[in-house]
């Protein structure tokens, strides 16, 4: 590392959670899981700190390499991070780097991956300003229920489960929400309110470990800030296989990603999504895992 370098790895998180004097529990389970990957990270040699990626003060030409990992005001601030990311890049290493990144802040990139022959939900993806009714585009598929979020999102915000029989009720905030960005109406697959939802962790091209998420009930949203619960489970063979298939069909292999599936009666494991940009990655349940990123995260350093 450069004497004038600030770090080998920013470990990037955002202007909420850089500085926490009193964590709450979820801000706790974050440093948990960030602290996780800089000791690896420091055993592999490397120097590490947290970083806002909206940080004023940073000089991102003294950073060897910037990992995304709590940047979870992105897709709020999605101009200011796409700015960011295109000035970044030009800078430092990012990791995930910036052309994966782009193609994955959309959640478009599902036709991609279908179209490579990855089974996903039944979708229908709404560009913006498209003039039509949530009745209409619910009458077109045939589904009873289904899942309404935007294009570019997470942490299911302004995600809803909406039903046929009252479509009108939800047409104000369809037709607010597609009047400023693209949006996907996913058919509701019941099994993730019974199995929930599967993750499967894949760091420098393997699959280290995997967590089911549940919703609590009476929601769909698997999300532990939504009252959803978190708990890991045995690798099986074919998850694996399809976590991989998953990856050889993006552009280029990530360093890291988070396969999040849920299983069909039809059609074996559906992709919910590939979470490339900034995937909580569980490393509290598997803690061998940030070392195995921190080896990944050294490797694309040439390190």
């Amino acid at each position: 590392m450069s004497t004038t370098a600030l770090c080998d790895v920013a470990v990037l998180t955002d202007d909420r959670f850089e500085h926490l004097a009193s964590p709450d529990w979820y801000q706790s389970q974050l440093l948990l899981e960030e602290q996780l990957l800089v000791s690896a990270l420091g055993a592999h040699g490397l120097v590490a700190k947290r970083i806002s990626w909206s940080n004023p003060g940073i000089d991102w030409s003294q950073v060897r390499s910037a990992v995304f990992r709590s940047t979870w005001d992105y897709f709020e601030r999605f101009a200011h991070f796409s700015s960011w990311v295109a000035q970044a890049e030009r800078q430092t290493r990012l990791i995930n780097n910036g052309a994966l990144i782009r193609w994955n802040w959309d959640k478009r990139y599902l036709a991609d991956l279908a179209a490579a022959g990855i089974a996903i939900p039944p979708t229908r993806f709404l560009a913006a300003g498209t003039r039509t009714t949530l009745a209409a585009e619910l009458s077109a598929s045939g589904w009873r229920q289904a899942i309404l979020k935007p294009a570019v999102s997470g942490g299911a915000r302004n995600t809803f489960l909406v039903d046929a029989g009252d479509a009108a009720a939800h047409q104000g905030r369809f037709a607010a929400l597609i009047g400023e960005q693209a949006m996907l109406l996913q058919e509701f697959l019941p099994s993730i309110m019974s199995a929930g939802e599967v993750s499967v962790m894949v760091i420098g091209g393997r699959c280290t470990h995997a967590v089911r998420k549940r919703a609590k009930d009476g929601d769909f949203r698997v999300q532990d800030d939504h009252g959803g619960t978190v708990s890991p489970i045995a690798l099986e063979q074919d998850m694996v296989a399809y976590a991989e298939s998953v990856i050889g069909a993006c552009p280029q292999p990530p360093v890291y990603a988070r396969v999040d599936a849920l299983t069909t009666a039809d059609r074996g494991y559906a992709l919910m999504e590939l979470e490339l940009i900034e995937p909580e990655l569980f490393l509290r349940f598997h803690p061998p895992a940030a070392d195995a990123l921190a080896l990944a995260i050294a490797g694309a350093l040439g390190g």
